[in-house]
């Protein structure tokens, strides 16, 4: 590790001017991606601006048509708290399975998503849920976000504060997960709404997490584990490594689409 600066603000607004004032200063959420990176010398930021004590950052509300959570929230807070788990309790199954307890007690929705992990959890509820993302300066719509591996719409000084989940009738998350990181080598989280439409959202399977429209379109006609299971992704743009083939991946997707509508109709 090196020297660099620490400062802890208590609003988004002096955490944006902070971080706008030094070009090579980081937001510092749960650091459980980022401080790795500088452990390793990867990333080296002047100066971290961390974030977990704006309280404005930290609450989660339930209002009639949406859930919103701030972006500092931690995972194993999304999991315990109560309107979470009453609103969308599909939401707070994924949350209590990232990673491990530690990981869980620091890690936040606000710093998963600005980190974009290919393999995260957290994007294909935003995606599949058709979330809002709410920063310091504009509302992004989840289709609109995610962009390409670790890369999305925010600025380079832009914040996450809070992320507006609407309520969907059934939702449900299933993973195939790495045994030693516990991120997922294919996650599927699968949305029902109330007018019968359907969303799904991969994680784990490609450079970034995307929606496969076969799947949409089966289970928006048929929201069933057969149907899901009936469908057939292409491998030809999906990750391949060590871990499990394109042809794996893809297979994966329907099977994973299943258990997920399992888990949605168990709620």
């Amino acid at each position: 590790m090196y020297s660099f600066d620490y400062q802890r603000p208590d609003e988004a607004k002096a955490a944006v001017t902070a971080l706008s004032a030094d070009g090579d200063a980081k937001f510092l959420g749960g650091g459980q991606s980022l401080l790795p990176t500088m452990r390793l010398r990867l990333a080296q930021p002047s100066a971290l601006i961390d974030v977990t004590r704006i309280q404005s950052m930290k609450s989660v509300t339930l209002d009639a048509d949406k859930l919103t959570i701030g972006g500092a929230v931690c995972h194993a807070d999304v999991a315990s708290n109560a309107d979470v788990k009453k609103a969308l309790p599909g939401l707070a199954d994924l949350a209590g399975r990232i990673g491990d307890r530690q990981v869980r007690e620091r890690g936040t929705i606000g710093g998963s998503l600005a980190n974009d992990d290919p393999a995260a959890c957290y994007p294909s509820a935003v995606l599949a849920l058709n979330a809002t993302v709410v920063t310091d300066r504009r509302r992004i719509g989840a289709d609109d976000f995610f962009i390409d591996m670790y890369t999305t719409a925010l600025e380079p000084d832009e914040l996450i504060v809070a992320v507006e989940f609407p309520l969907a009738e059934r939702a449900g998350y299933e993973k195939f997960r790495n045994p030693a990181s516990h991120f997922a080598l294919v996650g599927v989280f699968v949305a029902k709404f109330r007018d019968g439409s359907v969303r799904v959202g991969v994680t784990g399977a490609a450079s970034s997490v995307f929606r496969p429209a076969a799947l949409e379109a089966a289970l928006s006609k048929d929201f069933s584990v057969a149907s899901a299971r009936g469908v057939t992704i292409a491998p030809d743009e999906l990750n391949e490594d060590m871990h499990a083939s394109a042809e794996y991946r893809a297979h994966l997707i329907p099977v994973l689409a299943g258990r997920a509508i399992e888990r949605a109709m168990s709620f």
